[in-house]
């Protein structure tokens, strides 16, 4: 549904972003692992818009992107980013509506869509009146998530979503966000730092460095096949949470 086509991007000179090739498939979960400032996401900004890439193409349900469709594109995906990133002048109902109500979406549809995502996101009904300061990070993360299936996106992105969480908060959405994604059959593309979270949601996981693809597959792929070094070191180096990478 999303793909890379030998795109690159470079920022004063310096590499965000080798040139790269990826094929996202539909209705899975795919997980860009790696370190800070291997291109994980800038490659989210691109299907989002947000990033020109410098060479090559993305194409999206089979259409090139460019600036002249980038907003339509941009309406059938949700984006949640790290603490929800909800505007702190509107309540948590009014960043969940935001974008409906833009639209000009009939009130009672808006209402009717905002409580069936309270439900799905288990977010009490009362915190809806309160501003995101007045949410913990488990709440505003839930709003966050809200929002992005406002429209109810065919395409869902998730840039570092859970990484400024408490650990218990943490696991307990994790578990959440994965019954989700499997109630929903979105297409999802989940960027993370952490092996763990990527065992976790990831069908297939994309191992970045230094702007460039490692290697690309299945958990067990990585683990048993892994295609240099780099990817036993990386996965070593979490092996806290993974006990069953020989050391």
């Amino acid at each position: 549904m999303v793909t890379f086509d030998n795109v690159s991007k470079a920022y004063d000179g310096q590499v965000a972003v080798a040139p790269t090739s990826l094929a996202i498939e539909a209705r899975r979960t795919t997980v860009l692992i790696g370190p800070s400032g291997c291109g994980k996401s800038t490659l989210l900004r691109m299907v989002l818009g947000l990033v020109r890439p410098d060479s090559g193409r993305i194409l999206i349900g089979g259409e090139e992107l460019t600036s002249d469709n980038a907003l339509r594109q941009r309406r059938g995906i949700g984006y949640v980013i790290q603490d929800g990133g909800l505007f702190p002048h509107l309540t948590a109902g009014e960043n969940v509506t935001l974008l409906a109500r833009h639209l000009g979406r009939e009130r009672t549809e808006v209402a009717g869509r905002c409580a069936e995502l309270a439900e799905l996101a288990r977010l009490p009904q009362a915190a809806l009146a309160r501003y995101p300061q007045e949410l913990s990070g488990g709440q505003r993360q839930r709003v966050g998530i809200m929002r992005a299936l406002m429209l109810d996106p065919w395409l869902l992105l998730l840039d570092e979503p859970l990484g400024a969480l408490d650990p218990i908060t943490r696991l307990e959405l994790q578990d959440e966000l994965k019954a989700i994604f499997a109630r929903l059959r979105k297409t999802v593309v989940l960027v993370t730092h952490d092996m763990n979270e990527a065992a976790h949601f990831g069908d297939r996981i994309v191992l970045l460095r230094g702007g460039g693809i490692v290697q690309h597959g299945t958990l067990r792929d990585l683990l048993e096949r892994p295609a240099e070094p780099y990817v036993r070191d990386f996965i070593r180096a979490q092996r806290s949470v993974l006990p069953e990478v020989p050391v």
